[in-house]
């Protein structure tokens, strides 16, 4: 089948990029408003980009009504927020955050976990979050229905239990990240296996493996 997405209606473009381009890691963002009052939401629009500088990227849609999200509204204001990253210990909660609460209402407290301080940035981040990063705005790229935020990433913690005893590499029997497929279909990397070039096609040459 054929897909022309100069003519294809949003939704539609939704559907089959969401659904095709999976899994998708999930950033459960929090941000501070000018009061500091604490916000968090769940974003499936995330990844990152470079490691120098440290980018991370944020898709973020307004609402239906076309009123920004307070995420973004925070973020615009401070220039500041913090991906929290999400296992299954917190996966009911996160996707709990992304009800339409109030702005008033601290999602992290009302679904029951804590909030932590940052060093560098005022949001706070989620302590139970396996990790998260601290991240300052290098550049908002802004669409009729949507805003693409580039984050530095200024500061990052990670539980101990989640690194090898040289706190070099991830523990994948321990980290195993959820991340979201399409709708409400999440998965989450349990069944984790090695996969390396062909000696026969590249001989010992391992400099071209994905980045």
């Amino acid at each position: 089948m054929e897909f022309d997405f100069e003519q294809l209606p949003p939704q539609d473009r939704y559907r089959l990029l969401c659904s095709f381009v999976a899994p998708r890691p999930i950033a459960l963002v929090t941000t501070a408003s000018a009061e500091g009052a604490p916000n968090a939401a769940p974003m499936s629009f995330f990844n990152v980009f470079s490691q120098d500088p440290p980018i991370v990227i944020l898709g973020i849609q307004t609402r239906p009504d076309g009123v920004e999200k307070e995420t973004m509204r925070n973020i615009r204001r401070s220039s500041e927020f913090v991906v929290n990253l999400c296992d299954m210990a917190i996966a009911q909660q996160m996707v709990d955050c992304g009800i339409n609460f109030p702005d008033d209402v601290d999602e992290v407290a009302l679904t029951g976990m804590n909030h932590a301080p940052s060093l560098k940035v005022a949001p706070p981040r989620v302590r139970e979050a396996p990790a998260s990063m601290e991240c300052r705005v290098s550049q908002i790229i802004d669409y009729p229905r949507r805003a693409i935020v580039l984050g530095e990433v200024v500061q990052m913690h990670v539980r101990e239990t989640c690194l090898d005893e040289a706190g070099r590499y991830v523990r994948e029997d321990v980290y195993q990240p959820v991340a979201r497929l399409h709708a409400d279909n999440y998965i989450v990397s349990d069944r984790q296996f090695v996969l390396t070039p062909s000696e026969a096609l590249a001989g010992k040459d391992q400099t071209k493996r994905p980045a």
